[in-house]
C-alpha cells in the first residue's frame, strides 16, 4: 500500500538539497573556470542559513546591490544633495567615496559592533521609517548579503578590480508574437579570472517600450513590432542586446525589388528581412537627380542639368552624375559648411580672437573648403585643426603677422587656407578650460557625450569622473586667446602695439579696433599664437616657486602633470605636446570611435537619420540600429586612407539611398532601417540657396554654382557672422554653434517657416526682382518691363503720373478714331511717334504701357483703330508659355509638369491681369509646396 509523503520528509530532502547545493557553491569559489550562482543561490534563506560564511565584495556585490535597490538612483541618496543626511555616488560608481559615506559615524548607516542597528538594513525593511518605503524583506538574501558584509568588518581595500566584460545571453532576442518573455542572464568576467553569475546585481532600462519592456529582474517582454535594445549595466559595463519583432503584414501583393550585390543593400536587407519589411523600389531619374543633388552639394539642380538628366538614356547615367556632383565647387562648399557645425567654427565663440571682426571663422572655412574641394583625407583635415600651429616652422613672428594682415584683407581669404592648420580651432570663448576641451573633442572627433562623466559615471556608457579627469588633462597645457603669444614674441608684439597706437595706453575693445583700422589700411598688426606649454612639470614648479602669491593656483598647474587619452591605460606625461599622442590615437585603425564618428554623421546627412542616433550620442547604451553596417563602412573608410569622396560615392550609390519615398504596407511605418527615403525638411543654407536659385534668371543662377560666395553655403552669408543677418538662416534653423553638439542645428518644421515662404517681404522681394526670372521671363514675353518691389522710394507718386500718362495716350488714340480717313492719314505718323515717346515714359515710370496697332479701312472708317490681337493668344507665344511653365517646374521641383499640372498653370497666367503676375503667382505657388520644401 502506498503511503503520502509527510512534511517532515519534504524539509529532509529540501535540507539534503541545499547540503548539495552549497557543496558547490564552495567548491565553484575555489575554481576560477566554473561560474559562481548568483547571490540569491549562496545566501539562501531558510534552516541552513547559518552555514554560509561567504564575505560579499563591495565592489562586486554591495555597491551593485545598493544601486540594484535604488539607494544611488536620482531620486534617493545619489541625488547631488542627498537624502535623509546621507549622499551616495550617482549609480554607485565612486566606491571610495561611498564606502567612506556608509562608514560614517555620523550617518550610522553601517554599525560593525551592533551590525542589526545599522541603518542599511532597518531603513530598506522598514524597521526604521524609510521615505523609500521597503525594499526588501528582513531576512531575504538581500538582507543577509548586506547583513554578512556588515558583520565581516565592511571592509573595502580601496583598489578596483578590474572587470574584462560581461556576458549577456541571450544576445539577440526576436520575438514572434505579443506577451512573450525571455530572461536574460549575465554573467562577470574579472581579470582573476572569476566569472559570476550577476543577472540580478545588474540594472536593466530598454529604449523602447512600446517594442519591449524589461522589469528588474531582467525579464524582457515583447510589446509591439519593430526592433529595438534592452541595455544591460554592470560594474563599468554596459551591454545593449538587440530585441525584433517582425510584423506580420502578407507580402503577397508587394512587389519585391531586384537583390542587390552591393554591401550596403546586403547588410540593410539582412535587417529588414528579419522584421519582415520589404523595401521600395528606386526613385525615379528626377526624384535621383534632385535628391543627390541637394544632399551633394547642398543647392538644387539647374533646369538644364536635370533636362540633360532625364534624356540620357546610359545605364549608368546616375554613377556618372554622382562623379560630376562629387566635383563641383558647391559639393566642397556645402560639406565645409557640416564639418563648420561639428567642429564648432562660430564667430560668436572667435568674435575678439583676431583683430578683424569675421576673419576667424571665415579663414577657417575657406581651410575647410579649400581641403574637401582637393579631397583631402579626413585624417589629415583633422590633423589640421587638432595638431595646428600658428607659425610655420621656419616662420618668425614678424612674417607670421605679415601674413595674417594679408589674409585679413578682403578677398585674400585664399592666403589662409593654404597654410597647414587652423589654430582657432582651440581659441574659442567656450573652449577656454581644459573640461570645456575634453568635451568639444569628444563631441566633434569621437562622437560621443562625455559631459555627464563631468560629475559622475556615465550612466550608459563605461566612462568614470576620473576617466574624464584624466582624458581632460591631456589639454591642459594649451593655451589660446587673443592677447597669448609665444615668449620670443612678446617684445615684437610690444613694439607693434607701441607703433600702431603711438604709445597711447588703449586696452580691450578700443585696441582692437585701433588694430582692426591698421590691417585696413595695409599695415601689419599683431595677432595672436597658439601656445602649447612644453615640459609642463618643470615649468609649473618654477611658476610656482617665483610667486608665492599665486601658491594655490600654481600647485593646481604643478599637479596636472599627465592625462589618458579615454579607454587607454598608458599615462601621458605632459613634457611634449600632448596633441600628438591623441591624434596617433585617433588614426588608430582599431580606434572605436574616430571612423564611426564621421561614417555616421555622413550618413545621416544623406538620410535624416543615423544609423547612430543621435550622431554625437554614440554610447554603449545608444547602439547603432544596424550594427553590421556601421562596422562595414567605418572599416572600409579607414581601408580607403579616409577618402571622404569614397565614402559619399559609397553610400549615394545602394539602393538604400536611391529608394523612393512611396511607402508600402510593410515599410510605412519604418523610419531607422532605411527601407525607404523618408522626406525631410531641408537644412536652412539649402532651403535659402533653394529660394535664390530658383528666382534667379538662369544666367546669375550659373554664375552662383560657379561662384558659391553669394550662396549661403558659400559660408559668407552665416547669420551668426555677416553683419547683415540673413533672417532666413534664422527661421530654418541654421546651427548656431554654441558649443560642438548636433543638436545646435534644427532642421524641424515650424509655422515661422511657413509664414516666412508664404508672406515674407524678402520672398516678395526675391519675386518681383526687376533683374530676376520672372521679370526677365515676363519681358520677353510681353516687352513690359516688370517693378521690384522697393525699386522706388515714391512709387505713389509714379503710379500717380503713369495712370495720368496713360490715360492722356489712350484719350488721343480715342481722338483719332473719331477724325475722317483723310485726316487720319494725316495725323498716323505724329500720333504713332507720340504713343511710342509715352510708352518709353510709361517703362520709366514702371506703369502699364499702351499697345495699338493703327490701321487704314475705307470700309469703316469710324472703327479704323484696332488694338493688337492679344500676344498670350498666338500660336508662338502658346508654345513659349509652355516652356515657361515647364521651366518653372523644373527650377523649383527638378520635374517637368504633368498634363494636368501644366494645363492648369497654363490657364491661369493666360487670364491673369498681367502675364508678370500669373509667372509670379506660379513661382510662388510651386515654392510653398512639401514638394519644394522636403527631400523626397
Amino acid at each position: 500500500m502506498s503511503r503520502r509523503p509527510t512534511l517532515s520528509a519534504f524539509v529532509f530532502f529540501r535540507s539534503v538539497s541545499l547540503i548539495a547545493l552549497f557543496c558547490i557553491v564552495i567548491e565553484g569559489n575555489a575554481s576560477a573556470s566554473e561560474t559562481l550562482p548568483p547571490l540569491s543561490h549562496r545566501f539562501l534563506t531558510g534552516p541552513l542559513q547559518e552555514s554560509v560564511s561567504e564575505v560579499p565584495d563591495f565592489q562586486r556585490h554591495i555597491g551593485p546591490l545598493l544601486g540594484r535597490l535604488g539607494c544611488n538612483g536620482r531620486a534617493c541618496h545619489g541625488s547631488f544633495q542627498g537624502r535623509g543626511g546621507f549622499q551616495l555616488s550617482l549609480f554607485g560608481y565612486d566606491f571610495k567615496a561611498d564606502h567612506a559615506a556608509l562608514l560614517d559615524q555620523n550617518a550610522g548607516r553601517v554599525n560593525t559592533t551592533d551590525v542589526d542597528e545599522s541603518l542599511i538594513l532597518a531603513k530598506p525593511t522598514d524597521a526604521d521609517a524609510h521615505e523609500g518605503g521597503k525594499r526588501f524583506e528582513m531576512g531575504s538574501w538581500q538582507y543577509r548579503v548586506l547583513q554578512q558584509w556588515i558583520a565581516s568588518g565592511a571592509s573595502f581595500s580601496g583598489e578596483l578590480q578590474s572587470l574584462q566584460h560581461i556576458e549577456v545571453t541571450p544576445k539577440e532576442i526576436v520575438f514572434d508574437k505579443a506577451a512573450e518573455s525571455v530572461a536574460l542572464r549575465v554573467v562577470a568576467h574579472w581579470s582573476d579570472g572569476t566569472k559570476e553569475d550577476v543577472t540580478e546585481l545588474c540594472r536593466f532600462t530598454t529604449n523602447d517600450d512600446s517594442i519591449a519592456n524589461i522589469d528588474d529582474s531582467g525579464l524582457v517582454r515583447s510589446e509591439g513590432t519593430g526592433d529595438t535594445h534592452v541595455v544591460v549595466a554592470y560594474d563599468k559595463a554596459v551591454m545593449p542586446v538587440a530585441v525584433i519583432r517582425a510584423d506580420t503584414h502578407s507580402t503577397d501583393r508587394i512587389e519585391v525589388p531586384p537583390k542587390s550585390t552591393h554591401p550596403i543593400d546586403q547588410l540593410v536587407d539582412e535587417k529588414l528581412s528579419k522584421l519582415n519589411i520589404i523595401p521600395s523600389a528606386r526613385c525615379s531619374d528626377s526624384d535621383f537627380i534632385r535628391r543627390a543633388s541637394l544632399d551633394i552639394t547642398g543647392l538644387l539642380p539647374s533646369p538644364q542639368t536635370v533636362t540633360a538628366f532625364l534624356a540620357d538614356n546610359r545605364a549608368d547615367k546616375r554613377a556618372l552624375m554622382i562623379d560630376t556632383l562629387l566635383n563641383e565647387p558647391s559639393h566642397a562648399a556645402w560639406w565645409a559648411t557640416r564639418f563648420s557645425d561639428w567642429t564648432g567654427n562660430s564667430e560668436a565663440q572667435l568674435n575678439n580672437y583676431f583683430p578683424v571682426r569675421g576673419a576667424a571663422s571665415q579663414f577657417w572655412f575657406a581651410w575647410l573648403e579649400q581641403r574637401l574641394g582637393e579631397n583631402v583625407s579626413y585624417d589629415k583635415i583633422v590633423e589640421g585643426l587638432v595638431m595646428a600651429e600658428s607659425r610655420l616652422p621656419d616662420e618668425s613672428y614678424g612674417e607670421y603677422c605679415e601674413t595674417m594682415s594679408m589674409a585679413c584683407r578682403e578677398g585674400d581669404e585664399a592666403t589662409f587656407a593654404s597654410r597647414p592648420g587652423v589654430p582657432q580651432f582651440w581659441a574659442r570663448n567656450n573652449f577656454r578650460s581644459p573640461d570645456e576641451r575634453a568635451v568639444g573633442f569628444a563631441y566633434s572627433f569621437l562622437g560621443i557625450r562625455i559631459q555627464c562623466a563631468q560629475c559622475h559615471k556615465h550612466p550608459f556608457d563605461r566612462w568614470s569622473k576620473e576617466d574624464f579627469g584624466q582624458f581632460a588633462s591631456l589639454f591642459s597645457s594649451i593655451q589660446a586667446s587673443a592677447s597669448g603669444v609665444s615668449r620670443d614674441a612678446r617684445v615684437e608684439r610690444d613694439q607693434m602695439i607701441s607703433s600702431l597706437t603711438g604709445d597711447t595706453d588703449l586696452k580691450g575693445g578700443e585696441l582692437r579696433k585701433k588694430i582692426a583700422e591698421a590691417v585696413q589700411d595695409g599695415s601689419v598688426a599683431p595677432f595672436p599664437e597658439l601656445v602649447v606649454i612644453q615640459d609642463f612639470r618643470v615649468r609649473a614648479e618654477k611658476e610656482k616657486n617665483a610667486d608665492k602669491a599665486k601658491s594655490k593656483k600654481q600647485q593646481q598647474r604643478a599637479a596636472v602633470v599627465s592625462g589618458k587619452i579615454l579607454g587607454e591605460s598608458e599615462t601621458i606625461v605632459l613634457h611634449d605636446d600632448p596633441r600628438s599622442s591623441l591624434m596617433s590615437w585617433l588614426r588608430e585603425p582599431a580606434n572605436p570611435y574616430f571612423s564611426r564618428a564621421v561614417v555616421n554623421r555622413v550618413w545621416f546627412n544623406y538620410f535624416g537619420v543615423g544609423i547612430v542616433n543621435p550622431t554625437d550620442d554614440m554610447n554603449l547604451g545608444n547602439p547603432p540600429s544596424n550594427a553590421a553596417l556601421l562596422d562595414y563602412l567605418s572599416d572600409e573608410f579607414v581601408r580607403s586612407g579616409y577618402d571622404l569622396r569614397w565614402l559619399h560615392r559609397t553610400i549615394v550609390s545602394s539602393d538604400t539611398y536611391q529608394r523612393s519615398s512611396d511607402p508600402n504596407v510593410t515599410n510605412v511605418s519604418d523610419t531607422r532601417n532605411f527601407s525607404r527615403h523618408v522626406p525631410r525638411r531641408l537644412p536652412a543654407e539649402v532651403v535659402r540657396d533653394a529660394v535664390y536659385l530658383a528666382t534667379a534668371t538662369d544666367e546669375e543662377s550659373q554664375r552662383c554654382r560657379i561662384d558659391v560666395s553669394a550662396l549661403a553655403i558659400g559660408g559668407q552669408l552665416d547669420s551668426y557672422r555677416s553683419k547683415d543677418k540673413d533672417f532666413a538662416l534664422q527661421v530654418f534653423g541654421q546651427s548656431s554653434r554654441e558649443s560642438n553638439c548636433d543638436c545646435d542645428r534644427s532642421d524641424q518644421a515650424n509655422l515661422l517657416q511657413s509664414i516666412y515662404l508664404q508672406n515674407d517681404i524678402d520672398m516678395h522681394r526675391r519675386l518681383t526682382q526687376s533683374n530676376g526670372w520672372v521679370a526677365k521671363t515676363s519681358f520677353e514675353l510681353t516687352g513690359k518691363a516688370m517693378r521690384s518691389i522697393g525699386e522706388s522710394n515714391d512709387r505713389g507718386k509714379k503710379d500717380q503720373a503713369g495712370a495720368s500718362l496713360r490715360k492722356q495716350l489712350l484719350g488721343r488714340i480715342a481722338s483719332f478714331q473719331k477724325q475722317p480717313l483723310p485726316r487720319q492719314e494725316q495725323l498716323r505718323q505724329k500720333l504713332e511717334n507720340e504713343l511710342r515717346r509715352g510708352n518709353e515714359r510709361l517703362i520709366r515710370l514702371g506703369a502699364e504701357s499702351v499697345e495699338w496697332e493703327l490701321t487704314l479701312s475705307e470700309v469703316n472708317p469710324s472703327n479704323n483703330i484696332a488694338v493688337s490681337p492679344s500676344i498670350l493668344e498666338t500660336a508662338d507665344h502658346s508654345l513659349r508659355f509652355r516652356e515657361w511653365v515647364d521651366s518653372a517646374y523644373l527650377r523649383t521641383l527638378s520635374r517637368y509638369p504633368d498634363a494636368g499640372e501644366r494645363e492648369i498653370a497654363e490657364t491661369f497666367i493666360r487670364n491673369a491681369a498681367q502675364p508678370s503676375e500669373g509667372l509670379e503667382s506660379l513661382l510662388w505657388s510651386l515654392l510653398n509646396t512639401k514638394e519644394f520644401i522636403l527631400s523626397h
